[in-house]
């Protein structure tokens, strides 16, 4: 059904533990899941391996050895098996509520892209995904927070969107606006998943990253030429641009967008669109 996807980071400390909490819990969504690693890192091939998943190594990263939003997505198309395919954040836990997203959406759309907010909290235990990994995951959404609406975390879209993308460094400002921006762009259905779908967002640190958070934002090298490859800021779209919205009462057009929106949906468009530092062109 769904061939879910990532390129993860070492598999070590803190870290790895999120990254195996996370992957476990695709691979143990059901039936008609498989789940791709895509990367080198240290350890990534034997956590696939320990995990029942596939690998996909020998993708070369870009200059400063970070993962490329192109040859991943390609690396991880070659290897899928399903029409439908998910690329999510190697550190967000999924449950069943997005296979039952997935399947309303693809009875009703030929081409379509999901996205929703994830919950922050910390989870600081190995799942156990032998016992009601589940309960576990509930207990911590309870302490939970948003993440905000242009944070995205998961993408969930059909095989024939995404077939050409710009070398985007993976985990830095932009792709994931920008990849909202593509689909609607190309005429796809987008829809904004968050009150049908709650998936958990480990809370964690930056150590793993040189130059801690600040190395992923607008400031960073690799942040300005990921601004640079978005081509603008009006492409830096979030889940307040989606074209419908999936609720626990059905699917629906999303009649707030573009002008009608909340006051607390504008302001968080505004501070992301306009207050964003923009890289001079050269």
């Amino acid at each position: 059904m769904i061939t879910f996807f990532t390129a993860p980071k070492a598999m070590a400390g803190d870290t790895g533990r999120a990254q195996r909490n996370a992957i476990g819990s695709w691979r143990h969504l059901g039936e008609g899941v498989q789940v791709v690693l895509v990367g080198d890192d240290a350890g990534v091939a034997d956590a696939a391996a320990d995990l029942g998943v596939e690998h996909v190594g020998g993708v070369a990263p870009n200059e400063h050895g970070t993962p490329r939003l192109d040859a991943v997505f390609a690396a991880a198309r070659r290897a899928g098996r399903h029409r439908l395919l998910c690329f999510a954040n190697a550190d967000v836990v999924l449950r069943p509520d997005i296979l039952a997203a997935a399947r309303a959406l693809d009875a009703r759309f030929s081409s379509f892209l999901a996205v929703g907010e994830s919950w922050d909290a910390p989870l600081e235990r190995i799942l156990d995904f032998d016992d009601d990994w589940e309960l576990q995951v509930r207990e911590a959404l309870r302490s939970a927070r948003r993440r905000g609406a242009g944070a995205l975390d998961f993408f969930l879209f059909t095989d024939d969107l995404f077939r050409e993308l710009p070398p985007f460094a993976i985990g830095r400002v932009g792709f994931d606006n920008w990849l909202v921006w593509r689909a609607s762009a190309d005429g796809a259905k987008v829809v904004d998943v968050t009150r049908a779908v709650r998936p958990l967002h480990q809370r964690h640190d930056y150590g793993h990253l040189r130059g801690g958070r600040e190395a992923s934002r607008h400031e960073s090298p690799e942040g300005r030429r990921n601004l640079d490859l978005v081509g603008g800021k009006d492409r830096l779209y979030t889940r307040f641009d989606a074209t419908h919205l999936l609720t626990p009462r059905g699917l629906r057009r999303n009649r707030l967008r573009p002008f009608r929106l909340k006051e607390r949906a504008r302001k968080a468009i505004y501070r992301l669109r306009l207050l964003t530092p923009w890289p001079p062109r050269t």
